[in-house]
């Protein structure tokens, strides 16, 4: 299975395969190249599962590993943590061949991804994601960057990767919490695109969230994915469709800054931004909408803790730092019908508290 991104001259395949076939994909994508020097950046959690086998296949195909083993969490995220990477890399003397390999989820995938974009003003990079947001999301498109103080991914770069290898196995390890909140950027696609795959989600909702059974749930990521890359095929940084992808992340980013990053999965606090978004586009499109049936797949996502403890001053405050935002005007993605979404400036301040509330009373 296989899904392609056309980019032009940036194009790239994911992959779904076992983490084994790594150094015959890489050698393909390396254009013939002998293997030489390789960074492979991942986190602890990550690196206790899959780091060693992949390692020992890579230097069995000839290349030359330099394993960087970071502390898990979106505080990694970090411009501390990217000069570590910069120093690990130009220390060990990487040239401009020298494969960057992301094997993590999201925060693995970004921090790499945006230290692959800057060494030497751009080296290879593979992403390896092996969490669910990141094989249907954050490993797809290009989008890379660090956390700042002022908000979430304001420093980064638009920087495609050589390849993609999404191992469906990794998702065994991966803890149920993280799983369902994968599934968040699932739903999102489904919703703002793909109404055919929103309709198969909700005739196989409960073994999807449960992910007790493995080819259901492989075809609804390979379906996700191909959502994500025509969106990007079409719209590569962002300046028209693509803006549909943040369907829910407005208030998403708000409420991991508000809360405090770690206290919602980017996927729960995604899960109840579209609640949010959901409620302020029924109010628009009454007609078009079934909400109730739109919120049955989105409330599938558990949510821990309590998000109504955020203050909304505090949630509004910190949307009018979104780095999607147009000078001081807050942008929000909305639907007109299920799979047609679109991108408004039309959402007054009390609107967006009463669709935060609505958000909350789940």
């Amino acid at each position: 299975m296989a899904v392609d991104v056309d980019l032009g001259a940036r194009s790239y395949t994911v992959h779904f395969q076992s983490l084994a076939s790594v150094p015959e994909l890489l050698s393909r994508a390396s254009s013939g190249r002998s293997p030489g020097r390789c960074l492979l950046v991942s986190d602890e959690n990550v690196a206790a599962h899959y780091r060693s086998p992949l390692v020992q296949g890579l230097r069995d195909a000839g290349w030359t590993v330099r394993p960087v083993v970071l502390p898990p969490g979106e505080s990694t995220k970090s411009a501390s943590h990217l000069h570590t990477l910069y120093d690990e890399a130009l220390e060990w003397g990487i040239d401009r061949d020298t494969p960057v390999l992301a094997l993590g989820g999201g925060v693995v995938g970004d921090l790499a991804g945006f230290a692959a974009a800057t060494l030497l003003r751009g080296v290879p990079l593979v992403q390896l994601p092996t969490s669910l947001l990141a094989q249907v999301d954050a490993s797809v498109g290009g989008k890379t960057a660090i956390n700042h103080a002022t908000g979430k991914n304001l420093i980064g770069a638009f920087y495609q990767p050589a390849l993609v290898c999404a191992d469906p196995a990794t998702l065994d390890t991966l803890p149920m919490r993280e799983y369902t909140s994968g599934m968040a950027e699932v739903v999102k696609h489904a919703l703002i695109q793909a109404p055919a795959l929103f309709a198969h989600l909700e005739a196989h909702l409960v073994p999807v969230m449960t992910r007790t059974d493995r080819a259901v749930v492989a075809d609804v990521i390979e379906r996700a994915v191909q959502v994500k890359a025509d969106v990007v095929s079409a719209d590569e940084r962002e300046e028209g469709r693509r803006a549909i992808l943040n369907f829910g992340h407005t208030f998403a980013h708000a409420l991991e800054r508000a809360a405090g990053y770690g206290a919602f999965t980017h996927g729960e606090a995604v899960a109840l931004g579209m609640r949010a978004g959901l409620y302020l586009s029924h109010r628009r499109h009454p007609q078009a909408l079934d909400r109730d049936r739109l919120d049955h797949v989105v409330d599938a996502i558990p949510i821990p803790g309590r998000p109504e403890d955020v203050a909304f001053e505090d949630l509004y405050a910190a949307m009018a730092s979104d780095k999607k935002n147009r000078g001081d005007t807050i942008r929000f993605v909305l639907l007109r019908a299920l799979g047609e979404a679109y991108v408004t400036d039309d959402v007054s301040e009390e609107e967006a508290r009463r669709a935060w509330a609505y958000a909350c009373a789940s």
